[in-house]
């Protein structure tokens, strides 16, 4: 099985090192359909290419990513959202959850934490 991948985040060295990680023989096929760098450019890749998978930061200009997270939980129910933050307190996890997140990974992550994560959500 494939799944259509949106990387999301400000940070371009962190939208990279997701997108070489997604090549992990750990993982499922991961296609990447787009990189985003805020919520509102996620917003309008999400609606042209309907992701199985996003990952989300959550500090981010424009929209930030609890606004997108909110939003993309109505226009891709099925969607897996995994957010990846700096932001690593309890409550700020869980508020991504209430709002349609399926996970949270903390950075800085190690590559196997990352492969982790999307195994978690994916299962």
């Amino acid at each position: 099985m494939s799944y259509r991948l949106l990387i999301v985040d400000d940070s371009s060295v962190i939208r990279n090192r997701i997108a070489r990680l997604c090549q992990d023989m750990r993982l499922p096929t991961l296609d990447i359909v787009g990189l985003a760098g805020n919520g509102l450019q996620a917003l309008a890749l999400a609606e042209q290419f309907r992701p199985e998978l996003v990952t989300m930061d959550l500090t981010m200009p424009q929209m930030d990513g609890d606004a997108c997270i909110s939003r993309l939980a109505e226009s891709l129910p099925d969607a897996r959202i995994l957010v990846v933050s700096a932001l690593s307190d309890k409550y700020t996890a869980l508020k991504a959850i209430k709002k349609g997140a399926h996970g949270f990974l903390r950075k800085p992550f190690t590559d196997d934490q990352l492969v982790e994560a999307f195994l978690e959500i994916l299962h």
